[in-house]
């Protein structure tokens, strides 16, 4: 058996390892890596020395590689058999845990614009009340009927769903790292907000937004209560804004990337991290398993997405993919504004622990922030649903204090619960307070 834990050779890999360390155990650690792969400490650059600022990804040593403090593991440039010495040691009850190859990850999202599933989604949810009325329909499926939900000239139709428009929070006080493309830093609608931006791509000084997901997904977790123009569609708009680029304008990034966002998301002692990332891929990460369990402990709670790999109307369900399918870490699915659950929508069909799909957001014909000159869009994805999590999760945040743990807890326990089966929705549909 190959003692370097695997992911599927179809995932675009970078030739670096991902190295977790078993709590307390940083010193035995490095130990074993010289080792077995003759990596001193010297060589590895750590991510405390950057303190709230986070890693200088330029000064990443190319023979070396980075320490995240905060969440217990590495990522080191070394030749294979060189990680296959120090996976050899690596064990429950050795100083390293496991050793994987470093990924790639992508935005998850659907097609830009009013896409072919926005169109089809609003088709389907009219024929469907249309044939419900004309039979009369039972007590629940009237209540099915009630439960359609649509944009107005003042709100999104997530923030009714969720009741976001009835709450009297904002997220005041609480800070939320949304890790993505960036954010459109000129966008009229976060102008006057504090805005706490760092790069973590190689090569890019700036978290500015070149390619639209991130500006989207921040400005539904965190948009203005009133825009300048158009509907409210943000969650939390007195929440702290923080923005970590962790893909590129492509929509891509390396696992390095996103760890380092994640570590200086939780130096900054942010509540909720939102990631709309992914990669489809079965097995679970070691490494984002323990950086969700310590990122937990610290009074940290990442929400990701499930995935859209999914092909419903095809038979095809798809499978929650890497990071979301961390115990540890937040899965969400999308639903339509009819509350289904989305076409693309990944369901739990691997059933192995960790894997579930553990809470549902609005995901379909979601609008929100674009960078200029756009300004606003429409576009559908699990990666749209997130946002939503992560914003409530902050309103949850402001009104109990809860974190980490409980935080996880106080959303899924006042999710509303839906006559659709829990493999696709989890605990349901995602509630404000």
């Amino acid at each position: 058996m190959d003692p370097i834990t695997p992911i599927q050779a179809s995932t675009e890999t970078t030739g670096r390892f991902i190295v977790t360390f078993s709590e307390g155990a940083q010193s035995q650690a490095l130990t074993s890596l010289k080792k077995c792969a003759g990596i001193t400490k010297s060589q590895l650059m750590n991510s405390a020395d950057f303190r709230e600022s986070g890693v200088d990804m330029a000064q990443i040593p190319a023979t070396g590689g980075v320490l995240f403090e905060h969440l217990g593991l590495a990522v080191i440039a070394m030749e294979s058999p060189a990680a296959g010495a120090v996976a050899q040691e690596a064990g429950e009850n050795s100083a390293i845990v496991a050793v994987e190859p470093e990924g790639i990850m992508y935005a998850l999202h659907e097609e830009k614009g009013l896409s072919l599933e926005y169109l089809r989604g609003f088709k389907d949810a009219a024929v469907g009340l249309y044939e419900k009325a004309e039979q009369g329909g039972a007590e629940g499926e009237l209540a099915e009927i009630a439960a359609a939900f649509s944009d107005s000239a003042s709100l999104t139709w997530g923030l009714e769903a969720t009741r976001v428009s009835l709450s009297r929070f904002t997220g005041r006080g609480i800070r939320v790292a949304v890790l993505d493309t960036g954010l459109d830093l000129q966008h009229p609608d976060f102008a006057g907000r504090a805005i706490t931006s760092r790069s973590f791509i190689p090569g890019v000084a700036s978290a500015q937004d070149g390619q639209g997901h991130g500006t989207h997904c921040t400005g539904t977790a965190l948009g203005p209560r009133t825009p300048a123009q158009g509907r409210r569609y943000g969650v939390a708009s007195g929440a702290e804004v923080f923005i970590g680029k962790v893909l590129s304008d492509q929509g891509s990034g390396a696992d390095m990337g996103i760890l380092a966002g994640m570590d200086w998301a939780i130096a900054n002692q942010c509540p909720l991290i939102s990631m709309s990332l992914g990669a489809d891929v079965t097995t679970t990460s070691t490494a984002y398993e323990t950086a969700g369990q310590r990122a937990l402990s610290a009074g940290t709670l990442i929400v990701a997405a499930a995935g859209n790999n999914a092909r419903r109307s095809s038979g095809a369900f798809g499978f929650v993919g890497r990071p979301a399918n961390s115990r540890s870490i937040m899965a969400v699915g999308a639903l339509d504004s009819s509350l289904r659950v989305a076409n693309f929508s990944a369901r739990d069909t691997v059933r192995s622990a960790g894997t579930a799909v553990d809470i549902a957001g609005p995901g379909v014909a979601v609008y929100s922030s674009w960078p200029l000159p756009v300004r606003n869009n429409v576009i559908s994805g699990t990666s749209m649903a997130t946002p939503h999590v992560a914003g409530i999760g902050a309103l949850w945040a402001e009104a109990t204090g809860a974190r980490g743990a409980m935080l996880y807890q106080r959303l899924i326990s006042n999710a509303r619960s839906l006559s659709r089966p829990v493999a696709d929705i989890g605990r349901g549909l995602v509630q404000a307070p």
